[in-house]
């Protein structure tokens, strides 16, 4: 007779999820989503966090990410949820996981939450642009130009190759100030990134021309509201699942 497959562990559901919103700072904005993943996969076992793990023949801890930036870009605003086997003070497992991260690296809010749909409630982001050294008439002026545009087209190179879309659509709200651009945008499909809107405003506007890359830092990410970002942990009514700590 067939012996019978062993069938996997059932693991327990979690008895606790965290959300947690992490940055990325100076030389770290340079680490890609999966250097990010491993730094914390090994940032939860050193600070010792009774993670909660899938079922199946090769379970893995439970974490779900949520909109991570690009690699390139700096943030203090991007979100993950984790489920624990058992239960922590929110505030004390980001204190330790900080510890536990490279520098660059820190967990900057923890709160409770469902550990459903965080993804569902960050459609919207507020960005800052450095652009050093940048003439500040030639960017207002790219700007006024490119908000009286209906279409903007810009191209970006994937891995199913050459991409064109629209790069004005997305685009809430862009400020020209002292030292670079204030940046706010909607999660479309495609995802429009700030480096696609400062291709948008070199297309625009042939003076607009930065004398030095830019550099980009996600300030804010959560849902648009009263023209400005708000953060699933800043307002309950922006998101009335997760429990302040």
């Amino acid at each position: 007779m067939e012996s019978k497959r062993r069938q996997p562990t059932q693991q327990p559901p979690p008895v606790q999820w965290l959300a947690l919103r992490y940055c990325k700072r100076g030389r770290a904005r340079f680490t890609s989503h999966q250097d990010f993943g491993r730094a914390f996969e090994r940032a939860l076992r050193r600070a010792d966090v009774p993670m909660a793990y899938s079922s199946g023949f090769s379970p893995h801890p439970r974490i779900s990410y949520a909109n991570a930036s690009a690699t390139g870009a700096a943030t203090e605003a991007d979100y993950l949820e984790i489920g624990l086997a058992e239960r922590r003070e929110p505030a004390a497992v980001a204190a330790a996981l900080t510890a536990a991260l490279p520098d660059g690296l820190a967990v900057l809010e923890a709160v409770e939450s469902t550990g459903r749909g965080l993804g569902e409630r960050l459609t919207a982001s507020h960005w800052w642009i450095d652009l050093a050294g940048a003439d500040r008439e030639a960017s207002a002026g790219a700007v006024a130009a490119f908000l009286a545009a209906d279409r903007v087209w810009v191209e970006r190179l994937t891995k199913n190759g050459v991409r064109r879309f629209d790069a004005r659509e997305p685009v809430l709200r862009l400020e020209a100030e002292e030292g670079g651009l204030a940046l706010w945008l909607a999660h479309r499909v495609p995802l429009v990134r700030p480096d696609d809107v400062v291709q948008a405003l070199a297309a625009v506007e042939s003076a607009f021309v930065p004398e030095v890359p830019a550099l980009y830092t996600r300030l804010a990410q959560g849902v648009w509201r009263d023209g400005r970002v708000i953060g699933p942990f800043e307002d309950a009514a922006a998101d009335p699942s997760p429990a302040a700590s």
